[in-house]
């Protein structure tokens, strides 16, 4: 066993044993502050950490014993990406690569979640099953969590890695349907791991977890390494001590206390292509750089060259605002690729670094009807690249709730970063991109 991997199980270990110890030193005196034990209610709060957040659904069933929760998600949208094709290349990589824009309908994802709780509301479960239509996945994915009080909550399963806000809890109250490029480009995604979370003191709350690697979407079990993915989140309310359901994007709610959110995350994990060497495309789709290739793509560094491994490190700093229908949501992130493991010669850099940045203002120029809003988005990159989008647009909100949106949005990419089916960027587009959309959370 290497130095590194000893390190990374006695850490692991010492979380564990840490959790038990506090649990048992807690189990005597143990406050049920984030979890409802009314017998009257009816319908339990869905307490799930992460993006994958229920909304309050329908109570299926609900004894002394156990309840059953059903929550729907669903999304259907339009993109245009102009223009329709285009030729364009990394920065190592000769190659030319051709831009296919999308013109498309899709009912685009939908996800089921089955929650509740089991002997005790302090026991709770998450049962999801979803799907991407654009990538034709489908999973079923889920977590168990106990509360011991509002300190400490400990869960298995599912997770985000902490590194960026968007990952924890504002999902589908995005600005518009999806992410925005910068944050698309550089963020990690999910895997399965184990995560604390709780209050350390009022208003001011974390969360630590540790995980599989840095995206597990694909990635079967036989394909791991040994590294295992660790990060660590920080938020602070100050002034109200919330920041709206999910802490979503824009103030449907109408603040009439100024209302601020400030939040630091971390995170570090050993990356692995996780396939061949001899094959030109890797199976880990999430890390990108700056010009749009994925990082682990053969020649991605340069013709012959082909990184198996790598550090990922990303901090990202975020601030939010909220007052009487006006919105600033904003986040930095600073991300670095280190010590690759590769093949073929030497690459021309031995790291590289990308700072990434988005500002949003969103405002409810009809309350509860209508919300305007603006965008920024983009990435100082060692490439001197530079990819940036400006945008804008408008959300509707028919029965004057959340729960029911129709979106329309018009925005300018320049060298895009981002890539995929799955959000609203293809790698390598400048150009116009519209989009029309409508979703439902229940």
């Amino acid at each position: 066993m290497s130095i590194l991997n000893y390190k990374g199980s006695a850490a692991a270990a010492a979380l564990l044993l840490l959790s038990v110890g506090l649990a048992q030193a807690q189990m005597d005196d143990v406050s049920l502050d984030t979890v409802n034990a009314d017998p009257n209610v009816t319908v339990y709060e869905n307490t799930v950490a992460g993006e994958f957040t229920p909304g309050t659904g329908f109570k299926l069933v609900k004894n002394k014993f156990a309840s059953l929760n059903l929550s729907i998600y669903g999304q259907a949208r339009y993109l245009n990406q102009m223009p329709d094709t285009a030729v364009w290349y990394g920065h190592y990589d000769p190659t030319p690569r051709t831009y296919k824009g999308r013109n498309d309908i899709y009912w685009h994802r939908v996800m089921i979640w089955f929650t509740g709780y089991l002997g005790t509301p302090r026991l709770r479960y998450m049962a999801t099953v979803w799907t991407v239509f654009t990538t034709q996945q489908s999973l079923v994915y889920g977590n168990i969590a106990y509360t011991f009080n509002r300190h400490f909550r400990a869960a298995i399963g599912i997770a985000p890695n902490l590194c960026a806000r968007s990952l924890q809890g504002p999902f589908p109250f995005f600005t518009s349907t999806d992410r925005v490029m910068s944050e698309d480009a550089l963020r990690g995604g999910f895997t399965n791991g184990f995560t604390v979370t709780g209050e350390i003191v009022s208003r001011l709350n974390y969360s630590v977890m540790v995980g599989n690697n840095l995206s597990q979407l694909g990635i079967k079990a036989a394909n791991l390494t040994r590294h295992m993915s660790k990060g660590v989140n920080l938020v602070w309310m100050p002034t109200t001590g919330e920041f709206g359901p999910r802490g979503g994007n824009g103030d449907f709610e109408h603040h009439e206390k100024v209302a601020t959110r400030f939040g630091v995350n971390f995170c570090h994990s050993r990356e692995n292509r996780f396939n061949n060497i001899d094959t030109p495309s890797p199976d880990n789709t999430q890390v990108r750089m700056s010009d749009g290739l994925l990082f682990f793509e053969a020649n991605a560094l340069g013709t012959g060259i082909t990184v198996a491994e790598s550090n990922y490190d990303m901090l990202a700093f975020d601030a939010g605002l909220k007052y009487k229908g006006l919105a600033i949501h904003t986040e930095l992130y600073n991300r670095t690729l280190s010590k690759f493991d590769y093949t073929g010669p030497a690459p021309a850099v031995s790291s590289i670094h990308d700072i990434g940045y988005k500002a949003e203002v969103l405002y409810m120029a009809v309350p509860k009807i209508l919300c305007v809003y603006g965008f920024t988005s983009g990435i100082n990159d060692q490439f001197k690249r530079k990819p940036y989008e400006v945008g804008g647009g408008v959300n509707v909100y028919p029965y004057k709730t959340r729960s029911w949106r129709i979106n329309a949005q018009a925005m300018y990419v320049y060298k895009s970063a981002a890539g995929g089916t799955f959000g609203l960027y293809t790698a390598g587009q400048t150009g116009a991109t519209i989009t029309l959309g409508t979703d439902i959370l229940l």
